[in-house]
């Protein structure tokens, strides 16, 4: 029997200076849009805690759940516009308190984990197709060292443990892209990113035309 795939979306919740985290509003409005525009696709939709520890226990249980075939995340970044597509997540997380006020145990996330591990959805080609389609969007190698390079990270980290052909993004949106006119902006971009994400790589197409 044929199923659909599963993408799933996550967002975080707030923290510290940001009370209302527009990641969490972006990811429930881009799987309402994502339903209609890509009704072969299933949606499973998430706001993380922005907590050390419950953010990689809560993400594990996503996948054991849904096994998905994307798993794309965002999260907000302050200073910047339009979209920021992460290449990659690295193996460390700064000494800083989370929402509910505890520091990380260790500034390594996997003891026994490569230092860094790249994004697994075609981020070059997301970033320039989003260029022409007239949105800002730039690659960035630093997904910082807070919750979103963690759970980042530990997303790579499932997809690989479990064996899965997931593909792993993470995507930074502004801080103020909750209010209406910003929204009217992320929300298509956030959806152009899932459609390109979606699409299968030059050796995946390569595999099932063998």
């Amino acid at each position: 029997m044929n199923r659909r795939p599963t993408v799933l979306l996550t967002g975080f919740g707030p923290f510290r200076n940001v009370r209302r985290n527009a990641s969490a509003a972006l990811v429930r409005r881009l799987a309402r849009e994502a339903r209609l525009a890509l009704p072969h696709c299933r949606f499973a939709v998430a706001v993380l805690p922005t907590e050390w520890a419950r953010a990689p226990s809560l993400l594990s249980k996503l996948y054991e759940r849904h096994a998905p075939a994307l798993a794309l995340h965002f999260g907000v970044a302050s200073n910047m516009r339009g979209f920021r597509i992460e290449t990659e997540a690295r193996n460390f997380c700064r000494m800083s308190t989370d929402a509910a006020g505890s520091l990380p145990v260790s500034s390594c996330l996997c003891e026994s984990g490569a230092p860094e591990l790249a994004a697994t959805i075609a981020v070059t080609a997301i970033a320039r197709h989003l260029e022409a389609q007239g949105f800002e969007a730039k690659l960035s190698n630093d997904a910082g060292g807070y919750l979103c390079n963690a759970v980042f990270y530990h997303s790579l980290v499932e997809a690989r443990v479990r064996g899965d052909r997931c593909k792993v993004g993470f995507i930074h949106i502004p801080v103020d892209s909750g209010t209406p006119e910003a929204a009217g902006r992320i929300v298509p971009g956030a959806l152009e990113i899932l459609k390109l994400a979606l699409q299968p790589s030059a050796s995946e197409t390569a595999l099932t035309s063998v």
